[in-house]
């Protein structure tokens, strides 16, 4: 199976801070993986270190083998990997058509799976909504078309922070609908969401964090049934 991410050893620091403790990650082709843990454990500090926006001060990223461990953002989302972030992203004064086509792009080997058709058939509601601004957006629409411009790249790995944060009850049931549809097509995804049960459901290993060290990372079918354990880490 190819090794799509290779984080070893990841510490991080804000300022004085330390964030992150030799935290080890490998996320392969194909793969769903949960990211869990208490607020302010280190889950969204991981992603950000991941994508360039945070250095770590020591450990290695490696993507495909790689060395990333120092890129810029904008290069490592050149290397298949797409961040849907916490709060969205879109661009506001920009209507759907405007926020879709901005971020299209052939993935890695000039492979163009997403389309703009195929996102809009994704996403029918988006196509509804095609002449609206970004700002004008519901928080539903709004995720999902934040989740539509990443598709739109072609990647090799979803990365989604708190996909569903802060929705309606029927638009997160579409959400998670919609990310059982991305798994099926063979696109890789990191999820961080405060619904532990979905996030076992939609993914198969999920990694634990308490205090910026991992703690635990097992099948996402062994963890569900060790309520202990979730108890412990996840105070549910």
């Amino acid at each position: 199976m190819t090794v799509l991410i290779d984080a070893q050893g990841i510490n991080t620091h804000y300022g004085e801070s330390h964030i992150l403790f030799d935290v080890n990650l490998q996320i392969n082709a194909g793969e769903s993986i949960g990211l869990l843990g208490r607020n302010g454990m280190g889950k969204t500090t991981l992603i950000r270190t991941l994508m360039g926006h945070i250095r770590p001060t020591a450990g290695s990223i490696k993507i495909r083998g790689a060395d990333h461990t120092r890129s810029e953002p904008h290069q490592v989302a050149r290397q298949g990997i797409a961040y849907v972030p916490e709060g969205r992203g879109i661009f506001p004064n920009l209507d759907v058509r405007e926020n879709l086509l901005v971020a299209a792009r052939p993935g890695v080997n000039g492979r163009n799976d997403w389309t703009y058709e195929r996102v809009l058939e994704t996403f029918p509601r988006l196509t509804e909504r095609l002449q609206h601004g970004g700002q004008q957006l519901s928080g539903g629409e709004q995720q999902m078309l934040a989740i539509g411009r990443a598709l739109m790249t072609n990647p090799d790995i979803l990365i989604l922070d708190e996909a569903t944060e802060g929705l309606a009850p029927l638009i997160i049931a579409e959400i998670w609908r919609i990310i059982g549809t991305i798994r099926e097509t063979g696109v890789a995804t990191l999820i961080v969401d405060r619904n532990y049960r979905k996030v076992l459901a939609n993914t198969d290993r999920c990694v634990v964090l308490e205090k910026g060290v991992v703690v635990e990372e097992k099948e996402s079918a062994t963890l569900i049934n060790q309520p202990d354990l979730l108890t412990r880490y996840l105070g549910v």
